[in-house]
Order: C-alpha cells, then sequence, then structure tokens
C-alpha cells in the first residue's frame, strides 16, 4: 500500500514540472527529439580510451621520430578497410554527373529542367543541381554541349570517345575552426580582430566569418601512371592501364591519390551523407576526416596492449607458417603472402577491433602533417600536429604521416608504431586512405 500511494505521489510532480505549461523552471526547448546516431555502413566502433603510443620494440631503423608516451583518444567510427576502387569511382562519377548537369543547366536546352526551380517554375538562386532530370545523349543539343568534356579527336586513342579525366574537378569549402579560434569578435566595435590566411597564401584583415570558409579545387581522378612513375625498370603498364576502372580491381584499395585528394574526397563523403540525412527529416552527423595518426595507431592495435603488429603477436607468420598481411617478406618474395601487388580489401583476417589491413596492402594517409618531435610537444587528449601548407611553402612542411606499411613494404613497416611520410602532393601506388567519423555522444 505505501509503494502505491508513493507512486501516486510522485506522478503528479512529473506531469507538472514537463507539462507543456510555463513553470518558471529549467524544462529544456520542447519538441527536442531523442537523437540516436546511425551505425555508418562498414565501419567499425572504436571505443575511446588510453594507451600507450609508440614503439613496442626495439627502433630497429633507428629513426628516431617516435618516443613511448600515454594519450587519450575520444571514440571513433573507421572504415573496416581501405576505401576501394569502386567506393572512390562512385565519387568520381558523382563529380562528372554534377558537371554534366551543370553544363546542361547553363545551357537552358527547352524542354529539360536540370536544375531545380521553386513552386512558381523560377530557377533557385544560386542554382541546385536536379538530379530527377535525366540525361539523354541522343539529344544532339545534349550532346553537342557535352562535346568539350571529351578527349580532343588527336588525343583519342583507337578513335575512342572518352571524358577528358582532366577537367573532372571539384570545387570544394570548409571552416577553417584553428584560424578562427585566433581570431576575436569586438562587440564595441563590431569588427573582428585578426588576421586570416586563405589556400594561396595571401593573408588578409578578418572581415566576417566568411574569412574563414576555405575553397578548394582538385582534380578527383586517381594518377593511374603512379603505376610506372613509382618504380625504375620495372613493368607495370598493366596495372597503370586497368587497375582503376576494370571490374576485377572493384574492391581493390584506391591508390595513385594524395593526400588533398583524399581529404576532398572526405568533405564530399560528409555532404553526400548529410544531404541525404537532411532529406529524411534527420540532422546532420560529424564530418568524415583522415584518421590522425595517434587514432590510427590506437585503432591498429585492437585494444591490445604493447603489441608489436594489428594481430597482437610479434611475428609476421601464424602458427601454420602462413603470412598475416600483404607486404614484401623475407629478402623480396612478394608472392610469399599470396599477392605480388595488392590484394582485395579483407582478404587477411581482422584485428580485434573488426579493422581489416591495418597492416600491410597499402600504406594509408592520415590527417596529421609529418614532424620528427611531434609525440613530445603534442597534447596528451587526442594529440594533433596539422599544417595544411600552401602551394609555395617548403617542400618539409608538405609531409604528411603515412601509417601501415604497403604490397612493396618490408616487415618493419608493417608495425603499429612506425611513422613514415609522403609529400601531401604526391600520388603513389602503394598509399591508399580510409575515413574515420567521431561519434556523436558518451562513449
Amino acid at each position: 500500500m505505501k509503494k502505491a500511494i508513493l507512486l501516486a505521489l510522485t506522478v503528479p510532480f512529473f506531469l507538472t514540472a514537463c507539462g507543456p505549461g510555463n513553470t518558471g523552471e529549467l524544462t529544456g526547448v520542447p519538441g527536442r527529439k531523442k537523437f540516436f546516431e546511425p551505425e555508418p555502413f562498414q565501419m567499425a566502433f572504436i571505443p575511446a580510451g588510453n594507451f600507450f603510443v609508440g614503439p613496442s620494440d626495439e627502433d630497429a631503423m633507428k629513426a628516431m621520430n617516435s618516443t613511448t608516451r600515454s594519450v587519450t583518444v575520444n571514440a571513433f567510427w573507421m572504415d573496416q578497410t581501405e576505401v576501394t576502387n569502386n567506393k572512390y569511382r562512385q565519387y568520381v562519377y558523382w563529380v562528372r554527373d554534377s558537371i554534366f548537369r551543370t553544363m546542361l543547366g547553363e545551357a537552358a536546352i527547352p524542354d529539360y529542367q536540370f536544375f531545380r526551380v521553386d513552386d512558381d517554375g523560377n530557377e533557385l538562386d544560386p542554382p541546385v543541381i536536379n538530379w530527377d532530370e535525366k540525361i539523354d545523349l541522343r539529344n544532339q543539343e545534349i550532346a553537342d554541349v557535352l562535346e568539350e568534356l571529351y578527349y580532343p579527336p588527336q588525343e583519342r586513342f583507337a578513335n575512342r570517345k572518352q571524358i577528358d579525366v582532366r577537367k573532372l574537378n571539384y570545387s570544394y569549402y570548409w571552416v577553417d575552426y584553428k584560424q578562427a579560434s585566433k581570431s576575436r569578435y569586438n562587440p564595441e566595435t563590431g569588427q573582428y580582430e585578426g588576421k586570416v590566411t586563405n589556400m594561396d597564401g595571401e593573408v588578409s584583415d578578418v572581415a566576417d566569418r566568411s574569412s574563414f570558409i576555405m575553397r578548394d579545387e582538385v582534380n578527383v581522378y586517381p594518377d593511374t601512371l603512379a603505376w610506372i612513375r613509382d618504380f625504375t625498370y620495372s613493368f607495370n603498364e598493366p596495372l597503370a592501364s586497368l587497375y582503376f576502372w576494370h571490374p576485377s580491381y572493384d574492391d581493390y584499395p584506391v591508390v595513385g591519390i594524395t593526400w588533398k585528394q583524399a581529404n576532398a574526397f572526405s568533405i564530399w563523403r560528409t555532404e553526400y551523407l548529410n544531404a541525404s540525412l537532411r532529406a529524411n527529416g534527420m540532422v546532420d552527423v560529424h564530418a568524415y576526416r583522415l584518421p590522425l595518426e595517434t587514432e590510427w595507431e590506437y585503432a591498429a592495435r585492437g585494444g591490445l596492449e604493447n603489441s608489436m603488429y594489428p594481430w597482437g603477436g610479434p611475428y609476421t607468420r601464424n602458427y601454420l607458417g602462413c603470412f598475416l598481411a600483404n607486404f614484401k617478406p623475407l629478402r623480396g618474395n612478394y608472392i610469399d603472402d599470396g599477392e605480388v601487388y595488392t590484394a582485395s580489401v579483407a582478404s587477411f583476417s581482422p584485428n580485434e577491433y573488426g579493422l581489416y589491413d591495418m597492416a600491410g596492402n597499402v600504406a594509408e594517409w592520415t590527417k596529421n602533417a609529418y614532424h620528427p618531435s611531434a609525440y613530445i610537444f603534442t597534447h596528451d587528449l587526442n594529440p594533433n600536429y596539422q599544417y595544411d601548407a600552401r602551394p609555395d611553402d617548403d617542400p618539409v612542411l608538405k609531409r604528411k604521416v603515412i601509417r601501415g606499411g604497403s604490397w612493396k613494404d618490408i616487415g618493419y613497416f608493417l608495425q603499429n608504431s612506425t611513422r613514415d611520410y609522403e609529400y601531401q602532393d604526391s600520388a603513389k601506388c602503394y598509399i591508399g586512405f580510409r575515413n574515420v567519423r567521431d561519434f556523436i555522444g558518451v562513449n
């Protein structure tokens, strides 16, 4: 009986405190729905944690570019595999189709609506692409407008009409929060105080919030000739001609991607997802991005302390004598692990977090700029050293950290703690990438 009375007394209290009436108490903004983050497709959840970043064994190469220290990272989602040719091709096709529709919309071909219109039939300003309108290449007017996107006759091989990939450029933008944090809005003068540097390296006074919106443009097509350029006196032409576009390589990691291209892809992927969420009445999620190098190492270790490799042990073979990753074993016997070049993603077993190919196959870009002493001066909470190098910057400022080793590397580069770098504007046939996305909420 006492329990029943207590319940009767408490129920009216909650109804009063959280009801629609104005009680003068803090009840929060009404109408806010509980948010549940949608689980991203083919990504693994990496819980927040603390670990010792840096060498778990002797630094055999005497690289002297990392020390062991305790750091903490927040929770995030991470692609289970490297981004594949087929997934990256979806991005290339989207850029191609958006260029098609923009050109056709500007041409204003009768009976076609390649830009969206309002209820009165007027085109939106600025223009918004209408993805529902089909492109009929049999229409001569449409074919004439798009003709300039194909290789000119003198550049065609075997007289095949193909898209000129040099024209597949993606214009994108992002907010530079670091530069924004260094400026200050003065409410007394109504002006911002501070300087901002754009992507061309030009320094100017902060005018308003738009000053922190960085804009850039990048060609999206992979450098397929990297297969030839990266090796001297080596025959790799077959991969240069087929690797990216042939269906046999759909599930192989995309390569020939610069650091800037990988960042642009991440920005596109973010907007591609958020646009779909908004269309379904949902709110945005965190942006896709390249992982910080400490996030990458933490994820590669799979929750195992002081592990040399993602699989945990100190050896590159299992108890049956089979190699555990795709790399350059022994004295250069590339085929001994089952592959001469790259392997299809997820060909080897995952680590404890469900991540594949964190060692070998292709090395992976990270978000961070490379500095030999970064572990010494960065914070111990989500350590991060970034520098957006401009075109005229010294090459040493364009170095970005790569991790994981590749199919052409020896076992040392497969270790969880091994740091290496490549230049942000270079494309290699042994470097790919995967995305992460920050987890929303309590981890």
